[in-house]
């Protein structure tokens, strides 16, 4: 068995130096940037790749705007709709409505249990359990439940508590041929005053495979059964939903596996056009042993160093995230990087637990020392921002706002105020790069990479990128984490809990 799977081990290695080579004569590798190029070959060797037209990707920037959009995208669903969310709110009744108006309709949801199953009459479980009533044929709901928890510890855990233990926190909006990435949940907040990502894409290609992601956790969570208010189901007897992680993991990287196989294959059959974008899915699920993500970054940053050292000039990174617990590992990538980076948190009274009662209202508080511990590892490093160089560090405020948005910006140049030529490479999805998603959630990302040549359309996206980072920037002051004081209570609470946040 071992020498079988040497062998298979080897074959695989040769047909990833055979596609790389191929990968990098593609004309679509050779019109992207120099600061990127090399990158995206070798990402290409370990992760699917999918090519669009620009006129196929659309970037929206304000959350009345993800609503007006993703209703149309359920008014002109045909064959499915296929959503992926930590919860629902109060949007089932438009999923009622096509259901009625269209009989071949089908809707299938992927969310997190524990979250959709808070006690109280108005969870996620308890409003859409009359529509698997109605539509039992045509409604299939699919609730993942962490198994990072388990035993004695998951029956006495009180709830909402118990969702510290990991998440399904995958933010997909598909219908058809098209899908919608976010880190937005389903709830009016999300509609109305909580600033997040939205990335609209056309692609029957890339629209199959995020449908397939969810298809294959599908054995791996309870399904949603009508009944009063609602009942639940395991769908594989002979796995105990504790004990999945081997067998889930199992399924991921078979997944990642046919379709990098697969996308390899279509480029050297049919390469794709010289001013294509370049979307890569990368999954990060800790719980499962899979770190994509983490792969990605730490590749990225070290091609970024490596080009920043033989070719001088540095290149700025753009990277923000809601819940800025970052990852240590990722901390290390902008401490120590070659590269200038800007980073954009929440402000306490912007971050989406402010006001919380109980424990959970410690936790903007809690995010302030864990930015006051970043900065100090930027301190240690002597990579303070001085003049255009270096790190930067800001808080996103806006009255009566609150700040949910995560990714990452790469742009080839900039001047001293940080501004510069517009971004050739983003990395956007769910994940709030912290210790949480890179350990105990499972994350669906994406980093798309656009061509720099001088096309209209690709000048178009560029700028649009560039507008989502001015867009949120406009809302950015300088960071006075320092200033403010942490409660030892806090302090001790962080310490006991910090790998969740």
């Amino acid at each position: 068995m071992r020498a079988c799977w040497t062998l298979a081990k080897r074959i695989m290695s040769a047909q990833r130096l055979l596609s790389s080579k191929a990968m990098g004569k593609l004309p679509a590798i050779q019109h992207l940037h120099p600061i990127v190029r090399d990158f995206t070959v070798e990402l290409g060797q370990s992760q699917p790749c999918f090519s669009l037209q620009t006129r196929n990707v659309q970037i929206l920037f304000q959350p009345k705007d993800f609503r007006v959009l993703l209703l149309d995208m359920v008014r002109r669903a045909r064959k499915r709709i296929f959503l992926s969310s930590l919860y629902i709110g109060s949007s089932e009744k438009y999923l009622k409505t096509r259901c009625v108006l269209n009989p071949t309709l089908h809707v299938h949801l992927h969310l997190d249990y524990n979250r959709s199953t808070r006690p109280g009459p108005a969870s996620t479980a308890s409003l859409l359990s009359p529509l698997v009533k109605l539509y039992p044929d045509r409604v299939h709901a699919h609730l993942f439940k962490s198994p990072k928890l388990k035993g004695v510890a998951a029956k006495t855990m009180p709830r909402r508590f118990d969702e510290g233990w990991g998440t399904w926190h995958a933010k997909i909006y598909g219908v058809d041929e098209e899908v919608l990435i976010t880190g937005a949940n389903l709830s009016e907040t999300y509609f109305t005053d909580r600033q997040d990502r939205y990335l609209h894409f056309e692609s029957p290609s890339l629209s199959e495979y995020c449908f397939s992601f969810l298809q294959t956790m599908k054995p791996y969570c309870f399904e949603l059964k009508a009944g009063e208010p609602y009942l639940l189901s395991w769908p594989t007897p002979s796995l105990h939903p504790e004990h999945i992680e081997k067998v889930a993991g199992k399924a991921l990287r078979a997944l990642q596996m046919q379709q990098t196989q697969s996308s390899l294959a279509n480029f050297e059959k049919g390469p794709p056009n010289d001013n294509d974008v370049l979307i890569f899915p990368i999954i990060q699920a800790g719980q499962f042993g899979i770190r994509e993500e983490e792969q990605s970054l730490n590749l990225l940053f070290k091609h970024l160093d490596i080009h920043a050292k033989s070719n001088g000039g540095n290149p700025l990174v753009d990277l923000t995230s809601g819940y800025f617990g970052l990852y240590g590992p990722y901390q290390g990538f902008i401490q120590q990087s070659q590269a200038d980076c800007r980073v954009l948190c929440a402000s306490p009274s912007a971050n989406g637990f402010l006001g919380s009662s109980g424990i959970s209202g410690r936790i903007p508080e809690g995010y302030t020392l864990l930015e006051q511990r970043f900065w100090r590892g930027v301190q240690r490093f002597h990579r303070e921002w001085r003049e255009g160089h270096g790190v930067q560090l800001h808080e996103w405020k806006k009255d009566g706002w609150t700040y949910h948005a995560k990714g990452l910006w790469v742009s080839p140049s900039h001047d001293s105020t940080g501004e510069g030529e517009a971004p050739v490479l983003t990395l956007f999805g769910s994940t709030n790069l912290n210790s949480r998603s890179a350990n105990l959630d499972t994350e669906l990302a994406f980093i798309m990479v656009v061509p720099s040549s001088e096309d209209k359309g690709v000048h178009g996206l560029r700028e649009q990128l560039g507008g989502e980072v001015r867009g949120l920037r406009k809302h950015a002051i300088p960071w006075r984490g320092q200033e403010r004081n942490v409660r030892l209570g806090t302090k001790a609470l962080v310490g006991l809990v910090e790998g969740m946040l």
